[in-house]
Order: structure tokens, then C-alpha cells, then sequence
């Protein structure tokens, strides 16, 4: 008779593994699993808040000292992006290389980097810019976390309550972006939080925040040491791993996955900045006599990550296909929406006062558009990494007898190549988060209302597209492949 409760080869390795197995996941599996997704959480939060620290703090810098364009600043805002999307790649093939607690340590510890790299450079006005970039790009780091945090996660929970699993974890790292926007302003002595909080009378001190985070890092490191595990049953060889990349499943949910969270992530760079040059105010304003970006950039990503784990909970219901193209017809209706309030303003190159108050009389409508924009992109971050695990379990499925030793092994197989497949997707989906903040500081425009104008009719035509591919792929059924098609299955 196997035991029913997780075996452990030492203090930080867990031998015996087995979610699927009702009575092992009662007797201890749970709480195992439960503790292990708080505090990946944490970490994974924790990368996110060091990840986005750019998309706020680059709204100060001019007032700060630093004499930089706004195509500069989107740049240091997208950085951080491309960087974080390249490292989910290598960072989701530590996991069974080293262990998700071992790898949680060294990730969480390697955000000294970044934070201790913001805090020298924002001290010194004179720093060269290329070297701000430089600083700015070691941000990526934290985006690395994700990846590594969802396949870590993945072999943790059964697959009936993956959707859930993955959608907290991922909300829970998601927050991270608002909360830096939120606290970070507060933390640096530039604005108070709707008059609850006031702002410094003693001016703006950036390197506060990098402190508060370098010190939170090392919080992080020394919780998953005390707190997390490894899975003996999680190991497995990158070329193992790299299977994925040749499987074409992997690369259609890349691409819808760009639409998601790509969305998110970029939205949530730019949107300090989008707010600050679209709806000008020349200095901190008292609620109500003027719109300031620091006051309302948190929400979106807030928004975003509320509603991820809402989409996961909806795929364990509905099948995330459905919700995925449910998601992608609301960014197109939401966007095209934010579009049509950026089509009322006034170009304000000269930053007028008359101006830019008739612009602002627009901004409530254009911040309810966009948090619904943040909505859908979060119920489709959730649905479509639902998408995952449920592909490769089908194929395991449909390939191998009920019942047998050859659908075990298939299912840790697929268990194995389904988190292989999310540090792919998500390293590509990412690759959003440098795009679109690069969008609305195109060099070739002149006018930045323009270009953001121009970067938005651009995305909802790339939204009509995800929504196509989701129902073509998932979702039509056509007769002559119905017993093959994944539409058939629930996904």
C-alpha cells in the first residue's frame, strides 16, 4: 500500500508527489501545496513590484533633475520588459534544474541587483543615460520570477484546481505592479495617496523605494529557505524541457498569450506616462482641480490582477477557450472605446491651461475605458494559463489506455512539458510589455498624442485576431476533424 502523505528525502526535497491521488492530496498534499503557493506568491509579487519600479519612478525623473524626452522615458519604461521576457525562457528550465524552493532563493536574492543599481543612479542627476538604461534593464530580473514561480506552482496542484492555483499566483504577482505604483509615489515623498497621505514637503527621494526593496528581496530569500520545497518528481533536462518549442500548440498560445498579458504588462509600463503626457497638469493638484498620474496609475494593473484569478475560476468552469475569446471581443470594444476619448483632446504641445482643463473633462471616461481594457486582460491571463496544463493533459490522454501505467507516466509527462510550455509562452506573451510602450513613443511620430492614438487602432486590430485564432483553433468544429480537434475537449 503506497502512503498517503507526502514523503520527504531531506528538509528540502519532497520524494513522493502525487496531487492526482484524492487521498494523498487530503492527507497532507493540500496543505503542502497551500503553503508552498503563499509564498511563491510573495517572491512572485515581490519581482513584479521590481519589474514595473521604471513605470512610475521615470515620471519623476524630470522633476528630479534628469532631462530626458518622452520617447526616453517610454525606453526606460520597456526595458525592463524585453529583458524580463527573455530570462522566463532559462528561469522556468531552473525549476527542475535546481528545485522551485533552491530557485526561489537565488531569483529572490538576485533583485539586489536591480534595486541597489535604481538607488546609486537616481542620487546622482549626472548619470549618463546609457547607463540609466543599463540600470533600467536589470529590472527584467523580476520578470524572470513569473515564469519560474507558475512552473514551480504547476507540479504542486491537481489539475481540476490548477486554473485556480495558477490564477492566485499569478493575481498575487500581478498586484505587485499596482502596489509599486501605488506605494512607491507615497514611499518617495512625490504625492500622498487621494489626500489620506500627504506628499513630502521635502522633495523627491527615489532611492527610498530601491531601499524598501532590496531590503523585502532579502525578506523573500530567507522565506523560501525556512518556508518552500523541492519536488524530486519536478526534475527533468532542458532538452526535455525545449520538446515544447517544436509542438505547434505552443506557439498558438504564445501568440494569444501576447494579447493577454502582453496587454497587461505594457499597459500597466505605460501607464503612468500615458496619463502624465495626455492629460497634463504642471504639478501635483489637489483631487479634483487636476488630473496627476500618481493618483490613478495603480488601478489598471490593480484591475488586471483582481480579475485574473476570476478567469482562472471561469476556465475551471466554462473551458478557457470560451473565456479567452469572451476576453479578446471585450478588448476590442474597450480599446476601440479608449480610442474614441483619445479622439476628443487637443493636441497640447504648448501645455495651455485652457487646454489641457477641456482635456482633462475627458480623462474619467478614458480611465473607465482602460480599467475595463485592465479587466479583460486579466479573465484572459487567467483562462488562457488554464489553456495549458488542460492541452497537454489531453493529448496525454487521448494517446495512451485509462487506467494503465502508460497514462501515468504520460500525465507526468504532460504535467512535466505543460510547465516547460508556460516559461515558453510566457517569456513570448511578455515580449508585449516592451512592445507596446514602444508603440506609443514611436520615433517617427511627432506629436505623442498621435502615436498613441495610432499604437491603440493598431492593438484592436491585433484583439480581432487573437479572438479568430482562439475560435478557429479551440472552439470551431468542423466535421471532418471533429475526433482530433481540441475543441472537442473542454480546453
Amino acid at each position: 500500500m503506497s502512503t498517503q502523505t507526502p514523503t520527504r528525502r531531506s528538509r528540502r526535497w519532497i520524494e513522493d508527489w502525487r496531487p492526482e491521488d484524492p487521498d494523498f492530496w487530503e492527507a497532507g498534499g493540500r496543505r503542502v501545496a497551500r503553503r508552498n503557493l503563499i509564498w511563491s506568491i510573495f517572491a512572485e509579487h515581490l519581482g513584479f513590484s521590481v519589474w514595473l519600479i521604471w513605470s512610475v519612478s521615470s515620471a519623476f525623473l524630470v522633476a528630479t533633475g534628469f532631462d530626458y524626452t518622452p520617447q526616453q522615458l517610454f525606453l526606460l519604461v520597456a526595458l525592463p520588459n524585453l529583458v524580463g521576457s527573455l530570462l522566463r525562457l532559462p528561469y522556468t528550465f531552473a525549476v527542475p534544474k535546481f528545485g522551485g524552493r533552491n530557485w526561489t532563493m537565488a531569483s529572490a536574492a538576485l533583485l539586489l541587483i536591480p534595486t541597489l543599481g535604481f538607488a546609486y543612479a537616481v542620487q546622482r542627476p549626472e548619470t549618463p543615460y546609457w547607463v540609466f538604461c543599463l540600470i533600467a534593464a536589470t529590472a527584467g530580473l523580476g520578470g524572470g520570477n513569473f515564469a519560474s514561480s507558475m512552473a514551480n506552482i504547476n507540479f504542486f496542484y491537481p489539475s481540476a484546481k490548477k486554473g485556480a492555483a495558477l490564477g492566485l499566483n499569478a493575481a498575487g504577482g500581478n498586484l505587485g505592479v499596482s502596489l509599486i505604483q501605488l506605494f512607491l509615489p507615497v514611499i518617495v515623498g512625490g504625492a500622498g495617496i487621494f489626500g489620506l497621505v500627504k506628499a513630502s514637503e521635502g522633495g523627491i527621494d527615489l532611492q527610498r523605494a530601491a531601499w524598501v526593496y532590496a531590503g523585502l528581496a532579502i525578506v523573500a530569500t530567507l522565506a523560501a529557505y525556512f518556508f518552500m520545497d523541492n519536488l524530486s518528481t519536478a526534475k527533468s533536462s532542458p532538452r526535455e524541457q525545449l520538446q515544447v518549442v517544436r509542438k505547434r500548440q505552443t506557439w498558438i498560445m504564445a501568440f494569444l498569450y501576447i494579447g493577454t498579458f502582453g496587454s497587461f504588462i505594457g499597459y500597466s509600463a505605460a501607464m503612468p506616462l500615458l496619463i502624465k503626457l495626455n492629460f497634463w497638469v504642471p504639478e501635483p493638484a489637489p483631487l479634483g482641480t487636476g488630473i496627476y498620474f500618481a493618483y490613478f496609475a495603480f488601478l489598471g494593473a490593480l484591475v488586471g490582477s483582481a480579475t485574473r484569478p476570476f478567469g482562472g475560476w471561469l476556465a475551471d468552469r466554462l473551458g478557457g477557450a470560451k473565456v479567452t475569446l469572451g476576453a479578446f471581443a471585450a478588448m476590442v470594444v474597450f480599446t476601440l472605446a479608449v480610442l474614441w476619448t483619445l479622439m476628443q483632446l487637443t493636441p497640447n504641445p504648448t501645455a495651455d491651461p485652457a487646454i489641457a482643463s477641456a482635456n482633462q473633462s475627458w480623462f474619467p471616461w478614458f480611465l473607465g475605458f482602460f480599467l475595463c481594457v485592465f479587466a479583460a486582460t486579466g479573465i484572459g491571463n487567467g483562462s488562457t494559463y488554464k489553456m495549458i496544463p488542460a492541452i497537454w493533459r489531453t493529448e496525454a490522454e487521448r494517446a495512451t489506455p485509462a487506467g494503465t501505467p502508460e497514462r501515468t507516466a504520460a500525465l507526468l509527462a504532460g504535467t512535466k512539458q505543460a510547465s516547460a510550455a508556460i516559461g515558453v509562452i510566457g517569456a513570448v506573451g511578455a515580449i508585449g510589455g516592451f512592445l507596446i510602450p514602444m508603440a506609443f513613443s514611436a520615433p517617427w511620430v511627432a506629436d505623442p498624442m498621435s502615436a498613441t492614438k495610432g499604437a491603440f487602432l493598431v492593438f484592436t486590430v491585433f484583439y480581432v485576431v487573437c479572438g479568430a485564432v482562439t475560435w478557429a483553433v479551440y472552439l470551431r468544429r468542423p466535421a471532418e476533424v471533429r475526433s482530433q480537434s481540441l475543441a472537442g475537449a473542454g480546453i
